[in-house]
């Protein structure tokens, strides 16, 4: 049985204009890394969206990036601490983007009052999934030689240690 592996990233970052294009291409080497080629395009969208939105809104400009594997989804995540961004007014336009390309989304609050803001990719049918390799037994055939290869004549002749035997007696 084949299983996947779990994979995590994290990464904090100083948002300014020349930081989207550099968050973005670190994702996607992490995402290839993870074998995941068909989820870089959707997700580095859905980030260099909700980067340039905190670059435009917020006052704090550090944000926390997060994204979890397991096998089938993908979710990204991104933390603010800045109490004046709101995502149902200044993220709003953003959030209907990334909402139209992911399988799912959320925006909720922590008791720090930080935000957080999340999307999540699904592995489609048919797609590559990492999987962990497990070494196959080896099967009869190969640590038996089968009678039927062995010639007539060595399968008639008595065993040494059976004329040794018979000679004992």
């Amino acid at each position: 049985m084949k299983t996947a592996v779990p994979c995590y990233y994290h990464l904090d970052v100083e948002v300014s204009p020349e930081r989207v294009g550099q968050v973005s291409r670190i994702l996607a080497a992490h995402l290839r890394y993870w074998d995941l080629e068909n989820l870089v395009d959707p997700v580095c969208r859905g980030a260099e969206l909700l980067l340039r939105a905190i670059d435009e809104h917020a006052t704090d400009k550090h944000t926390s990036i997060e994204m979890w594997w397991n096998g089938q989804h993908l979710i990204t995540a991104f933390g603010d601490d800045d109490p004046d961004l709101r995502p149902d007014t200044d993220l709003r336009s953003c959030l209907v983007d990334i909402a139209a390309m992911s399988d799912g989304w959320g925006c909720c609050a922590s008791d720090t009052g930080s935000k957080i803001i999340w999307f999540s990719q699904r592995a489609r049918a048919g797609q590559r999934v990492p999987l962990v390799p497990i070494a196959p037994d080896p099967a009869l055939r190969e640590g038996l030689r089968v009678p039927r290869e062995e010639a007539v004549a060595v399968l008639a002749a008595p065993a040494p240690a059976a004329e040794a035997l018979e000679g004992r007696r």
